[in-house]
């Protein structure tokens, strides 16, 4: 037997029931700061790219696997 549940509700909403904090401001503050950085040109692309390496699962192996994915050349299984 299979049993599907559908629930419907806003992430602010789960965020609550999960009882998880809520982080709008932290995250504001952030990105203003990220804003403030590339606007006086303290952040240029290449530190974006290394960040974008480091975000990503296994590093550069990571990186490689979505350019794949994202370019044809591997498929996902499962």
């Amino acid at each position: 037997m299979k049993w599907t549940i559908e629930v419907d509700c806003t992430p602010e909403e789960v965020r609550r029931i999960m009882g998880l904090p809520d982080l709008t401001p932290i995250h504001e503050r952030y990105l203003a700061k990220m804003q403030e950085a590339v606007e006086n040109g303290t952040v240029g692309p290449e530190i974006v790219g290394q960040m974008m390496k480091s975000w990503a699962p296994m590093g550069d192996a990571g990186m490689d696997f979505w350019r794949k994915l994202l370019a044809g050349g591997t498929r996902p299984t499962g």
